[in-house]
């Protein structure tokens, strides 16, 4: 992630408490004097070993306060290294519903111990160690008994409002959270929404009334200290209840996208899947890469295999439904490396928010040790009519070292693709393919994959 001249990531600016900094490319966290007293509370009474010890909360190690970058420090905390940033809008229904669960389940653990989440904000979560994971520590302040949770309209936003529309309208209407970086106004999910979910008590309270309520008291000059004695402990209790309550109740069907079976109606014979896989792992072994991004990964078959080596692996698709069954294999296995995330190669997640700076595009999170497009860029060229060299300078730009899979023109799927074009692609060929791509990169190995025409290349960038 870029940062400032002074080390400060540039979207970590909202919280008085402290900021994200960075150092020789390791991430640490500034605690501010505002939140010296929060921050001993929390490490004195048990939360933080509570939320670490059930992989709720990132760990951290304290480091030096010399390293902080302004003067306000009381502290400085070197948090345990994301191997990869994603962000709400590239995530699955099931990751999102997955992370709404965790900030529910840190919420009543926090109130057990005398504190409270002063903010539900989807971006407060990452998948790390495979499971959804509280990253900012400072997200914490004193639980007041007769207040109520100052996060329970966030977290509508940024989780129950977003989950209900894709369970009851579409899929990929988790995308809307790209442009509503503050979660989605209950006003348009209640709007949106079809008329049998107020027939669900939870969504009925949580989204269809709260909308109203909203409405009604947009202009009210109540603050929270007028509302005490509305929501006593017993009461938060049974709202965090009904919360996850209604959230488990949430359920979408992967298998209604269009490629999320594809990894079971593969394209090769028994034996050519094999050779490839062997081929893959061949290729992985020689590129000894820290980091794998692979594109098009569908469900992760081969993300797997790259996932075998220890490393993190980005395992993107733009199907929703790849991308969900990809996690959910993920999370009942333990598997603790691969990051299944939604994304349109053909129009990357852009850099969002204050100044285009506070989330950075899917291309500055990179660059991968080695990206891996097998099977994919026949979709591309022919599907999105890309020309051969501009997709080299796009994988070029993503990672050092490609391993990257030609279909031939006669193949099945290319012919399928061409059959739904009104125009030839006489550029589409092995030898145009080489020729571009070896501009960039240099050809270290190449093997024809048994049983077919497709080819493996692994090259390195010149």
């Amino acid at each position: 992630m870029s940062s400032g001249t002074d080390g400060r990531l540039p979207g970590s600016f909202r919280d008085p408490a402290g900021f994200v900094f960075q150092r020789d490319g390791t991430f640490y966290r500034q605690v501010n004097r505002s939140y010296q007293a929060t921050f001993a509370t929390l490490m004195g009474s048990g939360l933080y070993a509570k939320l670490v010890e059930q992989g709720l909360l990132i760990p951290h190690q304290t480091a030096a306060l010399g390293l902080a970058p302004e003067p306000d420090a009381v502290a400085v905390i070197k948090p345990e290294q994301l191997g990869f940033v994603s962000y709400p809008f590239e995530w699955s229904f099931s990751q999102l519903k997955a992370s709404a669960l965790a900030t529910l389940r840190i919420q009543r653990v926090a109130v057990g111990h005398g504190l409270s989440l002063k903010d539900a904000s989807a971006y407060n979560m990452q998948l790390h160690g495979g499971r959804p994971t509280l990253i900012d520590t400072l997200s914490f302040e004193p639980y007041e008994a007769g207040l109520p949770w100052v996060g329970y309209r966030q977290f509508c936003q940024h989780f129950l409002a977003p989950l209900a529309l894709m369970a009851y309208r579409d899929v990929r209407l988790g995308t809307l959270l790209q442009s509503h970086l503050d979660g989605l106004s209950m006003d348009l999910a209640a709007r949106l929404l079809p008329w049998r979910t107020r027939l669900r008590p939870g969504l009925l309270m949580h989204l269809h009334l709260h909308s109203r309520a909203q409405a009604r008291h947009a202009d009210s000059s109540r603050n929270r200290d007028s509302l005490k004695e509305r929501m006593s402990q017993r009461r938060l209790e049974a709202l965090l209840e009904s919360l996850e309550s209604t959230v488990r109740r949430l359920s979408w069907n992967p298998d209604e996208t269009p490629w999320a079976s594809y990894g079971d109606q593969s394209s090769y014979s028994d034996a050519g899947q094999a050779d490839k896989e062997r081929l893959v792992a061949d290729y992985l072994a020689q590129a000894d890469a820290k980091s794998v991004w692979d594109l098009g990964g569908n469900v992760g078959i081969f993300s797997r295999i790259a996932a075998a080596k220890d490393v993190p692996v980005v395992s993107i698709d733009s199907d929703p439904g790849a991308i969900d069954l990809n996690y959910r294999r993920m999370a009942e296995s333990g598997e603790r490396t691969i990051y299944p995330i939604v994304a349109d190669l053909t129009s990357p997640s852009p850099a969002l928010g204050w100044a285009n700076r506070e989330v950075n595009s899917l291309t500055e999170r990179g660059p991968a040790g080695l990206v891996m497009a097998l099977a994919l860029v026949h979709h591309l060229a022919i599907g999105n009519n890309t020309h051969f060299e501009r997709l080299a300078r796009f994988f070029g730009g993503l990672g050092r070292r490609l391993l990257i899979e030609f279909v031939p023109p006669d193949d099945a799927m290319v012919l399928r693709l061409l059959a739904m074009r009104n125009h030839t692609f006489p550029w589409y060929t092995q030898g145009e393919f080489e020729a571009a791509f070896g501009r960039r990169f240099w050809i270290e190995r190449s093997d024809g994959i048994a049983d077919s025409k497709r080819r493996l290349y692994l090259m390195e960038s010149m």
